[in-house]
């Protein structure tokens, strides 16, 4: 229950590049430090493979590319403040325009802000019904992607049949994962309770400032009154 993480999956495509696929519940703090961490790791895997299996062969053009997709089912600050885009893609490009392929290549989808997005609009192309099928628990919306795309119909009965066995699904679960990301999630529930000790030192000191706001009125009040008084009498 700690851990942020849905899955994490490793995927070799037909090129032997090598694709990193995590689907996070809510999104990590330093996003792009982490994904960077993870593509780095993949890269000199892909170095060490190459190197193994080439031997005297080998030359770095055999490193294939190595792609870092994120899924966010709640997406971090960084995102928020682009609600109408759900997918940016990164990569390292040169101030000079020269093209030169860095290898490292990094995709963060945003299923939150595809959801807001997409409520009652049709689901025009193949992305699109991957994400519908990724982001709807709605009947209707379900029914209709089946409709018309056929092929996610078996993929909804695989999830039906696995989720009945809720002990084989908790088997899928890495125990070394949870404790690489049990740090992270404590620093952000620190994070979370520093901002809330802040939240109530400035509401402390808000009361303050209200209670001398309001002794200063009383004074002015008994200050105005003595000067009524005072006028009262000379008359």
């Amino acid at each position: 229950e700690t851990t942020l993480l849905i899955t994490d999956i490793i995927v070799e495509l037909s090129d032997e590049s090598i694709v990193n696929v995590e689907v996070q519940r809510i999104g990590y703090k330093f996003p792009a430090q982490r994904a960077a961490c993870y593509s780095a790791d993949m890269l000199l895997r892909q170095y060490k493979r190459a190197r193994n299996r080439l031997g005297k062969n080998f030359v770095y053009k055999d490193i294939k590319s190595v792609y870092t997709i994120v899924f966010f089912e709640h997406s971090p600050t960084e995102f928020h403040a682009y609600p109408s885009l759900y997918i940016h893609n990164f990569e390292q490009k040169s101030d000079t325009g020269i093209k030169m392929n860095l290898l490292q290549k990094y995709t963060f989808i945003c299923l939150d802000n595809f959801q807001k997005n997409s409520n009652n609009k049709n689901i025009d192309n193949n992305l699109e019904a991957w994400l519908t099928f990724f982001t709807t628990e709605d009947p209707l919306r379900v029914k209709k992607l089946i409709t018309l795309y056929p092929e996610f119909k078996s993929m909804y009965n695989a999830i039906y049949e696995m989720c009945l066995n809720t002990e084989k699904v908790m088997n899928m679960f890495s125990k070394e994962l949870q404790i690489l990301d049990e740090n992270t999630v404590q620093y952000m529930m620190d994070e979370m309770q520093e901002e809330i000790d802040a939240l109530g030192i400035e509401l402390s000191e808000r009361k303050q400032l209200l209670c001398e706001a309001e002794n200063e009125l009383k004074q002015s009040e008994n200050a105005l009154k003595q000067s009524e008084d005072a006028l009262k009498q000379s008359e």
